[in-house]
C-alpha cells in the first residue's frame, strides 16, 4: 500500500483497536498511537467494579485476556506499534499532514507527519456549572485517575456519606460500588426517573430495588450548589433547598464528545456535537478517520445521527476504520441500536432499540406490551424478568425491547437486539427457534412470550392496560372492577390493596354471577404476572362482557405502594 505512516490520536478503546487491526492487516506500515494520559486500552466500563472491590488488581483494567498489560512496551514488542503516552496533540495541519505534539511532563514540543490519521479522542465528563464545583471531594468516574481515587476512598474507609449526581449507567453502578464499601449513598437525578434509557414504569421498579439495598434515590431534583469548608466538600444543596451532608460527590450526568482538536482543525462537527463521519468512518477530510465516543453515528432504526458512547461500539468502529484505511473504503459501519445493560445490585437492566416515547416521536404507529415471567422453570430456581416490547403496528417490526429484574436479562436483551438488527417482526419472534433446556429457560422463552402477548394485542385478542393507567384510575376513584385471580394464600402474602375483588381463576366460572350485571362496565383482570388475568379476560369476553382489560405484568410490574 502507498500509506507509509498512520497516526492514531487517542489510546483508550477505539484508537488501540484501530492500530492493532491495521497491524494485523499490514505488517510493514508504520503506526504511532499518541495518548495524552499515562495508560492505554483502559477497560473504563470496569472502573465501578474495581472501585467496588470485585477485583483488586488494577492492572486487570489494562490487560489482555491472557493477562499481558497493554503498555507502550507491549504495543512495541507484540505489535510493532509505537505508543507515546503522556503526549498531547495540540494541532492538526491537514494541508501539510502534520500533527503538533507536546510532552505533558516536560512541555517539549514536536511534530509528526502522517499519511492517514485516526481521531479517537473520546468523550469528556459533563460538569454542572454550579457554585463549589471545584471543592476537594468532587470527582467523576471517567478516567483511571478517578478510579484510583475512588478505590483509595473505599480502601481507607474514612468517608461515611456520598452523593451520586446523576442516575444513569455510571451513576447507578458507582452507587453500588460505594454502598458495598459501607458508605451511605444518595443518588440525585434531575429527571423524574433514573436510567432514562428505560420507560418510567421499569425505571421505577429499579428505583425501588436501589432503595431496598439501603441506598437513597432523589428524583425530580437537581444540584444548586456544592457546599464546603476549608475548600473541602461538606454538603450538596439541591434545587429545592434541601442540603445533603456528604464528604464525597461523584458527578455522573453524562459525557460530551471531545471534539476541540477536530473542530480546530476544520473537521465537520454534527448537530449532536460529535465528529461527522460517513459509513466508512471517514471524516470530512478523506485522509482522516474517526472512531469512538468522539463521533456521531447513525441510528439503525431512525437513520438519524446519534451519540453512542459505549466501549463495545468503540472497538467495532476501530476495526471497521482500520479495514477501510488499509484495504480501501469497502467496509460499512451500520450504526447503532443503542443496546446497553447494567448491573443494579441484584438486578440487571438493559434496553435495545427505541423506547415507546422515542418510537412515537420517530413517527411510528406504536404497539407495546409489558410482560412479567420467570427466566427458567420454577423447579430450576427461577428468577423474575419484567420486559417491555415496542413494535410498529403497521409492519409488525420490533422497534425496541427493555428488560429488568434479578433473572437473566442479558440473554433476552441480546436476543432482541439481534431481532431488531435483523428486521424481524413480532410474528418472527413469536415462532423463534431458541435453545431450550430447563437449566437455561422455560419451554416458551421470555422473549417469545413477550412476542405472544404483543401478537395477541395486535390481533385484538387481548386488551392490555399498564399499571400506570390502573394507578391513575384508582386515584381518580374509578368504578372499574379490579379482579385479582390469585388464590387466597397468595392474596394474604402479597396484595395491592386498591379496592380489588379476589376470585381465584379456578372458581371464576361458577361465580360469574358475582360480576357486574352491566356487561359494559370496565373489568381489569390480573394476578401475579397476569397469565391468569389473561385466561380470565378471555372467559369474560366470551361470556359477553365487552370492556375487559388485562393489567400487563400483574402485581410484579406494580411499582407503587402495596398494602402487603
Amino acid at each position: 500500500m502507498s500509506v507509509q505512516h498512520i497516526v492514531v490520536i487517542g489510546g483508550s478503546a477505539a484508537g488501540p483497536k484501530t492500530a492493532s487491526k491495521i497491524r494485523r492487516l499490514d505488517q510493514d506500515v508504520e503506526i504511532t498511537i499518541i495518548q495524552s494520559g499515562p495508560d492505554l486500552s483502559m477497560a473504563s466500563c470496569g472502573y465501578p467494579y474495581y472501585v467496588g472491590g470485585v477485583f483488586d488488581d488494577r492492572n486487570q483494567l489494562l490487560a489482555t485476556p491472557t493477562g499481558a498489560v497493554r503498555n507502550p512496551a507491549f504495543f512495541f514488542k507484540a505489535k510493532g506499534i509505537e505508543a507515546m503516552t503522556g503526549t498531547e496533540v495540540t494541532n492538526i495541519d491537514r494541508a501539510a499532514k502534520v500533527v503538533s505534539m507536546r510532552d505533558v511532563a516536560t512541555g517539549t514540543e514536536s511534530v509528526m507527519k502522517y499519511d492517514k490519521l485516526v481521531v479517537s479522542t473520546g468523550a469528556t465528563a459533563v460538569m454542572p456549572p454550579v457554585p463549589g464545583i471545584d471543592l476537594e471531594g468532587i470527582t467523576t468516574l471517567q478516567s483511571m485517575h478517578d478510579a484510583d481515587f475512588l478505590r483509595k476512598v473505599r480502601d481507607e474507609g474514612k468517608i461515611k456519606h456520598a452523593v451520586i449526581v446523576g442516575g444513569g449507567l455510571i451513576g447507578i453502578e458507582t452507587c453500588e460500588a460505594l454502598q458495598l464499601a459501607g458508605i451511605k449513598v444518595t443518588v440525585v437525578e434531575m429527571l423524574p426517573q433514573i436510567l432514562k434509557f428505560l420507560d418510567f414504569q421499569l425505571a421505577k421498579l429499579l428505583e425501588n430495588h436501589v432503595r431496598s439495598m439501603n441506598a437513597d434515590v432523589i428524583t425530580d431534583n437537581g444540584v444548586a450548589a456544592f457546599l464546603g469548608e476549608d475548600n473541602k466538600l461538606t454538603a450538596i444543596k439541591l434545587a429545592n433547598g434541601t442540603e445533603l451532608p456528604c464528604e464525597l460527590a461523584v458527578v455522573a450526568i453524562g459525557v460530551r464528545p471531545n471534539v476541540a482538536l477536530a473542530k480546530a482543525s476544520g473537521l465537520e462537527i454534527g448537530e449532536r456535537g460529535g465528529i461527522v463521519v460517513n459509513d466508512y468512518l471517514q471524516t470530512s477530510d478523506p485522509d482522516i478517520y474517526a472512531a469512538g465516543d468522539c463521533v456521531q453515528i447513525k441510528h439503525r432504526i431512525t437513520g438519524q445521527p446519534t451519540l453512542a458512547p459505549y466501549g463495545d461500539l468503540a472497538n467495532l468502529q476501530g476495526r471497521v476504520a482500520a479495514q477501510n484505511i488499509v484495504c480501501g473504503d469497502n467496509v460499512v459501519f451500520p450504526g447503532t441500536t443503542q443496546t446497553g445493560i447494567c448491573k443494579v445490585f441484584d438486578f440487571s437492566a438493559g434496553a435495545t432499540g427505541l423506547s415507546e416515547m422515542q418510537a412515537k416521536e420517530a413517527g411510528f404507529d406504536v404497539v407495546e406490551a409489558v410482560v412479567a415471567g420467570p427466566d427458567k422453570p420454577q423447579f430450576m430456581d427461577s428468577k423474575l424478568l419484567l420486559s417491555k416490547t415496542v413494535a410498529d403496528r403497521v409492519t409488525g417490526k420490533i422497534l425496541g425491547f427493555q428488560c429488568v429484574g434479578p433473572g437473566d436479562v442479558s440473554k433476552r436483551i441480546a436476543t432482541m437486539a439481534m431481532a431488531i438488527q435483523g428486521g424481524m417482526t413480532v410474528q418472527d419472534v413469536a415462532n423463534a427457534d431458541l435453545p431450550y433446556a430447563p437449566p437455561f429457560s422455560p419451554a416458551v422463552d421470555h422473549v417469545i412470550m413477550a412476542a405472544h402477548v404483543l401478537e395477541n394485542k395486535m390481533l385484538d385478542r387481548m386488551e392490555g392496560i399498564s399499571v400506570l393507567e390502573v394507578q391513575k384510575k384508582v386515584l381518580a376513584g374509578t368504578d372499574a372492577l379490579l379482579l385479582d385471580l390469585r388464590g387466597p394464600e397468595e392474596y394474604e402474602q402479597m396484595r395491592l390493596g386498591i379496592g380489588e375483588v379476589l376470585i381465584p381463576l379456578g372458581a371464576l366460572r361458577p361465580r360469574l354471577c358475582e360480576l357486574p350485571e352491566d356487561k359494559d362496565r370496565e373489568i381489569i383482570c390480573y394476578c401475579k404476572i397476569s397469565l391468569r388475568g389473561y385466561e380470565a379476560a378471555s372467559l369474560l369476553k366470551a361470556r359477553g362482557w365487552t370492556n375487559v382489560k388485562v393489567m400487563e405484568g400483574g402485581i410484579m410490574a406494580w411499582p407503587f405502594h402495596r398494602e402487603k
